[in-house]
Protein backbone atom coordinates (compact mmCIF):
# COMPACT_ATOMS: atom_id res chain seq x y z
CA UNK A 1 0.00 0.00 0.00
CA UNK A 2 1.19 3.52 -0.51
CA UNK A 3 -1.43 5.51 1.62
CA UNK A 4 0.22 6.66 4.53
CA UNK A 5 -2.67 7.00 7.97
CA UNK A 6 -3.56 5.18 10.44
CA UNK A 7 -5.90 2.10 10.67
CA UNK A 8 -9.42 3.31 11.39
CA UNK A 9 -11.51 0.61 13.55
CA UNK A 10 -14.96 1.43 13.15
CA UNK A 11 -17.08 -1.06 15.20
CA UNK A 12 -18.23 -2.37 18.49
CA UNK A 13 -17.07 -1.90 22.11
CA UNK A 14 -18.03 -4.19 24.56
CA UNK A 15 -17.04 -5.15 28.14
CA UNK A 16 -16.78 -9.13 28.12
CA UNK A 17 -18.55 -11.36 30.85
CA UNK A 18 -16.86 -14.41 30.33
CA UNK A 19 -17.80 -17.92 32.37
CA UNK A 20 -15.93 -20.98 31.55
CA UNK A 21 -17.73 -24.23 32.24
CA UNK A 22 -17.82 -27.77 31.11
CA UNK A 23 -20.40 -27.69 28.23
CA UNK A 24 -23.50 -25.37 27.66
CA UNK A 25 -26.29 -25.76 29.17
CA UNK A 26 -29.25 -27.88 28.47
CA UNK A 27 -32.81 -25.73 28.67
CA UNK A 28 -33.60 -25.06 32.20
CA UNK A 29 -30.64 -26.64 33.71
CA UNK A 30 -28.29 -24.42 35.94
CA UNK A 31 -24.77 -25.31 35.26
CA UNK A 32 -21.41 -25.09 37.74
CA UNK A 33 -18.98 -22.93 36.03
CA UNK A 34 -15.01 -22.87 37.18
CA UNK A 35 -14.33 -19.32 36.23
CA UNK A 36 -15.44 -15.63 36.09
CA UNK A 37 -13.90 -12.89 34.57
CA UNK A 38 -14.69 -9.34 32.85
CA UNK A 39 -12.59 -7.45 30.29
CA UNK A 40 -12.34 -5.03 27.59
CA UNK A 41 -13.85 -6.69 23.94
CA UNK A 42 -16.33 -6.12 21.02
CA UNK A 43 -15.33 -7.44 17.68
CA UNK A 44 -14.16 -3.73 16.64
CA UNK A 45 -12.26 -2.91 19.62
CA UNK A 46 -10.28 -6.07 19.73
CA UNK A 47 -9.31 -5.69 15.82
CA UNK A 48 -8.24 -2.37 17.04
CA UNK A 49 -6.14 -3.33 19.72
CA UNK A 50 -4.49 -6.57 17.73
CA UNK A 51 -3.76 -3.64 14.94
CA UNK A 52 -2.03 -1.67 17.41
CA UNK A 53 -0.17 -3.95 19.49
CA UNK A 54 1.05 -5.33 15.67
CA UNK A 55 2.97 -2.25 15.99
CA UNK A 56 0.34 0.09 13.54
CA UNK A 57 -1.29 3.26 14.17
CA UNK A 58 -4.87 2.90 15.03
CA UNK A 59 -7.43 5.14 15.86
CA UNK A 60 -10.96 3.85 16.93
CA UNK A 61 -14.70 4.79 16.17
CA UNK A 62 -17.33 4.13 18.20
CA UNK A 63 -19.80 4.32 21.07
CA UNK A 64 -20.33 3.57 25.01
CA UNK A 65 -22.21 4.33 27.52
CA UNK A 66 -22.06 6.53 30.34
CA UNK A 67 -21.34 4.45 32.96
CA UNK A 68 -17.94 2.02 34.75
CA UNK A 69 -18.15 -0.24 31.99
CA UNK A 70 -18.10 2.48 29.40
CA UNK A 71 -15.27 4.42 31.49
CA UNK A 72 -13.34 1.22 31.32
CA UNK A 73 -13.16 0.38 28.17
CA UNK A 74 -12.13 4.13 27.24
CA UNK A 75 -9.09 3.70 29.35
CA UNK A 76 -8.33 0.33 28.03
CA UNK A 77 -8.05 1.38 24.77
CA UNK A 78 -5.95 4.97 25.66
CA UNK A 79 -3.89 2.46 28.00
CA UNK A 80 -3.37 0.42 24.51
CA UNK A 81 -2.43 3.89 22.65
CA UNK A 82 -5.63 3.88 20.30
CA UNK A 83 -6.78 7.55 19.59
CA UNK A 84 -10.31 7.58 20.63
CA UNK A 85 -11.11 11.09 19.56
CA UNK A 86 -14.11 9.62 17.64
CA UNK A 87 -15.19 7.24 20.63
CA UNK A 88 -18.49 8.94 21.42
CA UNK A 89 -20.60 8.58 24.70
CA UNK A 90 -23.82 7.74 24.20
CA UNK A 91 -27.36 7.90 26.19
CA UNK A 92 -27.45 3.90 26.17
CA UNK A 93 -25.30 1.54 28.27
CA UNK A 94 -22.25 0.30 27.29
CA UNK A 95 -22.43 -2.75 25.28
CA UNK A 96 -22.21 -6.38 26.82
CA UNK A 97 -21.00 -9.97 25.32
CA UNK A 98 -21.74 -12.79 27.66
CA UNK A 99 -19.12 -15.51 27.03
CA UNK A 100 -19.36 -18.91 27.83
CA UNK A 101 -15.78 -20.65 27.42
CA UNK A 102 -16.25 -24.35 27.40
CA UNK A 103 -13.44 -26.38 28.53
CA UNK A 104 -11.85 -27.64 25.29
CA UNK A 105 -11.36 -24.07 24.15
CA UNK A 106 -14.55 -23.25 22.26
CA UNK A 107 -16.95 -20.26 23.03
CA UNK A 108 -20.50 -19.25 22.49
CA UNK A 109 -21.19 -15.96 22.78
CA UNK A 110 -24.38 -13.34 23.51
CA UNK A 111 -23.99 -10.03 22.65
CA UNK A 112 -26.13 -7.26 23.71
CA UNK A 113 -25.63 -3.98 21.76
CA UNK A 114 -26.56 -1.20 23.81
CA UNK A 115 -24.67 1.89 23.02
CA UNK A 116 -23.09 0.28 19.73
CA UNK A 117 -26.76 0.33 18.15
CA UNK A 118 -26.19 4.05 17.33
CA UNK A 119 -26.64 4.47 13.18
CA UNK A 120 -25.49 8.40 13.00
CA UNK A 121 -22.08 8.30 11.10
CA UNK A 122 -20.87 11.98 12.31
CA UNK A 123 -19.01 14.89 10.69
CA UNK A 124 -15.88 13.51 12.96
CA UNK A 125 -16.25 10.28 11.93
CA UNK A 126 -16.05 10.99 7.85
CA UNK A 127 -13.09 13.42 8.70
CA UNK A 128 -11.16 10.00 10.14
CA UNK A 129 -12.10 8.17 8.08
CA UNK A 130 -10.92 10.59 5.17
CA UNK A 131 -7.74 10.09 6.95
CA UNK A 132 -6.85 6.63 6.84
CA UNK A 133 -4.69 3.88 5.24
CA UNK A 134 -7.57 1.62 5.84
CA UNK A 135 -10.64 1.27 7.41
CA UNK A 136 -11.72 -1.90 9.07
CA UNK A 137 -15.75 -2.65 9.80
CA UNK A 138 -18.07 -5.79 11.35
CA UNK A 139 -21.58 -6.13 11.71
CA UNK A 140 -21.91 -5.56 15.68
CA UNK A 141 -23.00 -2.26 14.83
CA UNK A 142 -26.09 -0.85 12.14
CA UNK A 143 -25.80 -2.49 8.78
CA UNK A 144 -26.75 1.08 7.33
CA UNK A 145 -24.13 2.70 9.40
CA UNK A 146 -21.69 0.38 8.34
CA UNK A 147 -22.35 0.60 5.01
CA UNK A 148 -22.14 4.75 5.08
CA UNK A 149 -18.91 3.85 6.57
CA UNK A 150 -17.38 1.74 3.46
CA UNK A 151 -19.07 4.14 1.06
CA UNK A 152 -16.93 7.17 2.58
CA UNK A 153 -13.85 4.64 2.84
CA UNK A 154 -14.28 4.29 -0.63
CA UNK A 155 -14.33 7.65 -1.26
CA UNK A 156 -11.47 8.29 0.35
CA UNK A 157 -9.75 5.34 -1.75
CA UNK A 158 -8.72 4.04 1.78
CA UNK A 159 -8.46 0.33 2.27
CA UNK A 160 -11.60 -1.52 3.12
CA UNK A 161 -11.88 -4.74 5.12
CA UNK A 162 -14.92 -6.17 6.39
CA UNK A 163 -15.66 -8.99 8.73
CA UNK A 164 -18.97 -10.13 8.07
CA UNK A 165 -19.92 -10.91 11.70
CA UNK A 166 -22.47 -11.79 13.12
CA UNK A 167 -23.29 -12.52 9.26
CA UNK A 168 -26.52 -10.77 8.15
CA UNK A 169 -27.91 -12.32 4.19
CA UNK A 170 -28.70 -8.34 3.91
CA UNK A 171 -24.89 -8.07 4.15
CA UNK A 172 -24.14 -9.13 0.08
CA UNK A 173 -24.96 -5.60 -0.56
CA UNK A 174 -22.14 -4.30 1.34
CA UNK A 175 -19.61 -6.10 -0.93
CA UNK A 176 -18.87 -3.49 -4.05
CA UNK A 177 -17.47 -1.37 -1.28
CA UNK A 178 -15.25 -4.05 0.05
CA UNK A 179 -11.56 -4.86 -0.76
CA UNK A 180 -10.79 -7.52 1.56
CA UNK A 181 -13.54 -9.89 2.80
CA UNK A 182 -12.55 -11.69 6.01
CA UNK A 183 -15.57 -13.95 6.93
CA UNK A 184 -15.13 -17.67 8.56
CA UNK A 185 -15.73 -21.11 7.28
CA UNK A 186 -19.51 -20.39 8.23
CA UNK A 187 -20.36 -17.24 7.52
CA UNK A 188 -18.63 -17.55 4.43
CA UNK A 189 -21.08 -20.55 3.20
CA UNK A 190 -24.17 -18.44 4.90
CA UNK A 191 -23.59 -15.15 2.82
CA UNK A 192 -22.07 -16.68 -0.17
CA UNK A 193 -25.65 -19.89 -0.18
CA UNK A 194 -22.80 -21.97 -0.85
CA UNK A 195 -22.29 -25.94 -0.05
CA UNK A 196 -18.66 -26.06 0.43
CA UNK A 197 -16.22 -23.47 1.49
CA UNK A 198 -14.05 -22.94 -1.47
CA UNK A 199 -17.47 -22.73 -3.50
CA UNK A 200 -18.66 -19.97 -1.30
CA UNK A 201 -15.00 -17.94 -1.47
CA UNK A 202 -15.01 -18.09 -5.47
CA UNK A 203 -18.64 -16.87 -5.12
CA UNK A 204 -17.68 -14.53 -3.07
CA UNK A 205 -14.40 -12.97 -4.97
CA UNK A 206 -16.62 -12.48 -7.61
CA UNK A 207 -18.23 -9.02 -5.58
CA UNK A 208 -15.40 -8.11 -3.25
CA UNK A 209 -11.45 -7.39 -4.61
CA UNK A 210 -10.16 -10.56 -1.93
CA UNK A 211 -11.55 -12.56 0.33
CA UNK A 212 -9.38 -14.76 2.74
CA UNK A 213 -11.94 -17.48 4.30
CA UNK A 214 -10.29 -18.16 7.85
CA UNK A 215 -11.18 -21.74 8.88
CA UNK A 216 -9.54 -22.07 12.40
CA UNK A 217 -6.85 -25.85 11.96
CA UNK A 218 -7.65 -26.03 8.48
CA UNK A 219 -5.92 -22.42 7.83
CA UNK A 220 -7.23 -19.95 5.25
CA UNK A 221 -8.14 -19.65 1.80
CA UNK A 222 -7.51 -16.51 -0.25
CA UNK A 223 -9.46 -16.27 -3.59
CA UNK A 224 -9.68 -13.37 -5.95
CA UNK A 225 -11.99 -13.13 -9.19
CA UNK A 226 -13.61 -15.94 -8.83
CA UNK A 227 -10.32 -18.20 -8.00
CA UNK A 228 -8.86 -19.89 -5.14
CA UNK A 229 -4.96 -17.99 -5.19
CA UNK A 230 -3.74 -19.20 -2.20
CA UNK A 231 -3.85 -21.52 0.38
CA UNK A 232 -1.84 -20.69 4.11
CA UNK A 233 -1.88 -23.95 6.45
CA UNK A 234 -2.69 -22.88 10.30
CA UNK A 235 -0.03 -23.64 13.12
CA UNK A 236 -0.60 -26.72 15.22
CA UNK A 237 -1.43 -25.06 18.86
CA UNK A 238 -3.20 -26.58 21.96
CA UNK A 239 -6.19 -23.86 22.01
CA UNK A 240 -6.57 -22.16 25.88
CA UNK A 241 -9.28 -20.18 24.46
CA UNK A 242 -10.26 -19.15 20.51
CA UNK A 243 -12.52 -15.67 21.89
CA UNK A 244 -10.92 -13.51 19.48
CA UNK A 245 -8.86 -15.21 17.37
CA UNK A 246 -9.98 -14.23 14.65
CA UNK A 247 -10.14 -10.53 15.30
CA UNK A 248 -6.35 -11.18 16.14
CA UNK A 249 -6.28 -12.43 12.44
CA UNK A 250 -8.22 -9.47 10.79
CA UNK A 251 -6.00 -6.90 12.96
CA UNK A 252 -2.79 -7.91 12.35
CA UNK A 253 -3.60 -8.60 8.64
CA UNK A 254 -4.38 -5.26 8.13
CA UNK A 255 -1.09 -3.85 10.15
CA UNK A 256 0.87 -6.08 7.80
CA UNK A 257 -0.64 -4.43 5.01
CA UNK A 258 -0.36 -1.18 5.62
CA UNK A 259 3.52 -1.12 6.12
CA UNK A 260 3.41 -2.31 2.64
CA UNK A 261 3.69 -6.13 3.06
CA UNK A 262 2.12 -8.16 0.45
CA UNK A 263 -1.08 -10.01 0.85
CA UNK A 264 0.32 -13.70 1.29
CA UNK A 265 2.86 -12.63 3.86
CA UNK A 266 0.48 -10.67 5.82
CA UNK A 267 -1.92 -13.65 5.79
CA UNK A 268 0.88 -15.89 7.25
CA UNK A 269 1.43 -12.85 10.54
CA UNK A 270 -1.95 -12.82 10.97
CA UNK A 271 -2.51 -16.50 10.97
CA UNK A 272 0.92 -17.08 13.25
CA UNK A 273 -0.87 -14.20 15.46
CA UNK A 274 -4.11 -15.84 15.93
CA UNK A 275 -2.74 -18.90 16.91
CA UNK A 276 -0.94 -17.16 19.75
CA UNK A 277 -3.69 -16.01 21.28
CA UNK A 278 -5.72 -19.38 21.71
CA UNK A 279 -2.87 -20.33 23.87
CA UNK A 280 -3.94 -17.94 25.95
CA UNK A 281 -7.03 -16.66 27.99
CA UNK A 282 -9.34 -13.85 26.79
CA UNK A 283 -9.80 -11.94 23.73
CA UNK A 284 -8.12 -8.27 23.38
CA UNK A 285 -5.81 -9.45 26.83
CA UNK A 286 -4.62 -12.57 24.82
CA UNK A 287 -3.49 -10.53 21.62
CA UNK A 288 0.28 -10.60 20.91
CA UNK A 289 2.63 -7.35 20.17
CA UNK A 290 4.65 -7.29 16.76
CA UNK A 291 7.72 -8.76 18.55
CA UNK A 292 5.58 -12.08 19.58
CA UNK A 293 4.49 -12.39 15.75
CA UNK A 294 8.12 -11.35 14.36
CA UNK A 295 9.69 -14.50 16.54
CA UNK A 296 6.54 -16.76 15.69
CA UNK A 297 7.94 -16.01 11.98
CA UNK A 298 11.10 -16.73 12.61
Amino acid sequence: MNRTGPIVVLGSANMDLVTRQPRLPEPGETMAGSDFSTGAGGKGLNQAVAARRAGADVAFAGAVGDDGFGRELRAFLEGERIATDALRTSAAPTGIAQVSVLDGGENSIVIVAGANGEEELTDGDRALIASAAALVVQLERPLALVERALAAGRQAEALTVLTPAPVDAEAARLLPLVDILVPNESEALALSGASDVETAARRLSEQASTVIVTRGSAGALIARGGDIVAAVPARAVEAVDTTGAGDTFVGVLVAWLTRGEPLEAAVEAATAAAAIAVTRPGAAPAMPTREEIDAALG
